[in-house]
């Protein structure tokens, strides 16, 4: 059994850094002054609400993109692999006056023979790439992204901090690959999703080294591109437990087969009904005439020998949250992860604060070995949907980690 530990980790923001009071519509200033230090972004595309630009459009025009308070960091090239029809970067480069990069190399090197940025943002979500022919996962070049950026590195004898927007590929192989060449090349590096700094209704964090008996996640939306944000905020929260945090082999159900699994023992009704009761606009009525082929459950056995559902239940809720059981108590305790689904949409700016920290800081706010692990996760249920359910054993993600303090946008300041 491999275990895969990283540097020391951030054990705990500090107020300074990062305040998250939910009466704040984004994140306020910090307290000390420091200069606005260079990134390139290397996006798929940059389109009206796309990954790109919420996240880099932020940095440009402030976390409300209305101007004024914005991240301690500026822009100093963007290179586009695609450019469609509603593409936003070639007006913002005429606005802000920072340059559009015809490769990555020139991106970091702005044209020179250095690195002359501090980090660099891979914003590989959106854009016109094929799928997977068998299991459908969506070919996004980040693992591309990320070779041409190391080689840059090496080219110029310099490495900086790099983060990577949701998981780190659409296989394993490449997710690992990203990580060993990080730990190798010994840059900091994160990934992941918004989801684990989103508002948490109500507020939820489990007790380190907690025993956890059941756990329900509840998501929406595409199984690959949704399910990957249901896994990211199920392990931000039973990362805390105690014992080991890695998969052991994973198993899903669609269609009528959920109802098969349900009646085999692998969820019950109490832990899907705790997480529903934590959200707004459920769909009321009878579960089997909602939940269609249009849903599937993942079913989760890990190192420790917890077992966990992930239920994409579209058309029964369009929102996240998760449901955990903890040895000893009555009755599960819930959360629904909450985010703003209009513009500015305000969890990336949080987000955004993260990433900033990890660039300022040379420390990654959260390990980058928890999106390793849920990449490897989502690949795997990929695999066993397009094997009608099949259980696959992952004996690759026996991934050992500490979790972090990072706190998420509502949580109370610690004292």
């Amino acid at each position: 059994m491999s275990h895969i530990n990283r540097r020391t980790w951030l054990q705990q923001a500090s107020a300074a850094t990062l305040p998250w009071l939910m009466t704040q519509p984004v994140p306020a200033a910090g307290t000390t002054k420091r200069s606005k230090l260079p990134v390139a972004a290397i996006v798929t595309e940059y389109t009206p609400n796309s990954h790109a630009d919420v996240l880099v459009g932020k940095i440009l025009e402030g976390f409300q993109q209305q101007g004024g308070v914005g991240p301690d960091l500026k822009l100093a090239a963007l290179y586009t692999d695609q450019v469609p029809a509603r593409d936003m970067s070639r007006s913002l480069s005429r606005k802000y006056k920072f340059p559009l990069a015809g490769t990555i190399e020139e991106a970091i090197t702005l044209g020179t023979d250095q690195v002359q940025v501090a980090g660099v943002l891979i914003v590989g979500e959106h854009g016109n790439y094929p799928f997977t022919p068998d299991t459908k996962q969506h070919m996004y070049p980040r693992k591309q992204f990320f070779d041409e950026i190391t080689a840059t590195f090496k080219k110029y004898g310099k490495s900086v901090p790099v983060y990577n927007d949701k998981h780190m590929g659409y296989r394993w192989q490449d997710a690992k690959a990203m990580y060993d060449t990080s730990l190798k090349m010994n840059f900091p590096m994160m990934a992941g999703s918004s989801l684990p700094i989103a508002w948490r209704k109500p507020r939820l964090t489990l007790p380190d080294n907690c025993e956890i008996e059941s756990v329900l996640t509840i998501g929406r939306g595409n199984f690959e591109a949704h399910g990957f944000h249901s896994l990211e905020a199920q392990q931000c929260l039973i990362e805390h437990r105690k014992g080991p945090t890695g998969v052991a082999a994973v198993e899903t159900a669609q269609g009528k087969q959920i109802w098969a699994a349900e009646q085999d023992g692998k969820w019950n009704r109490e832990m899907l009904q705790a997480a529903l009761d934590v959200m707004p606009h459920v769909a009321k009525g009878n579960w089997k005439d909602i939940l269609k082929d249009d849903s599937a459950f993942f079913f989760l056995e890990h190192q420790d020998g917890l077992k966990s559902t992930v239920s994409m239940a579209n058309r029964l809720s369009r929102h996240y949250a998760v449901a955990v059981k903890l040895k000893g108590e009555h009755k599960p305790q819930a959360t629904w992860f909450k985010l703003e689904l209009n513009p500015p949409f305000g969890h990336f700016a949080y987000l955004l604060q993260a990433i900033e920290h990890m660039i300022h800081t040379g420390e990654p706010a959260y390990p980058v070995e928890r999106t390793l692990l849920t990449t490897g996760t989502l690949d795997a249920i990929m695999h066993s949907l397009a094997a009608d359910g099949k259980r696959i054993e992952t004996p690759q993600l026996a991934i050992d980690y500490t979790h972090v303090s990072w706190p998420y946008t509502n949580q109370p300041a610690q004292p």
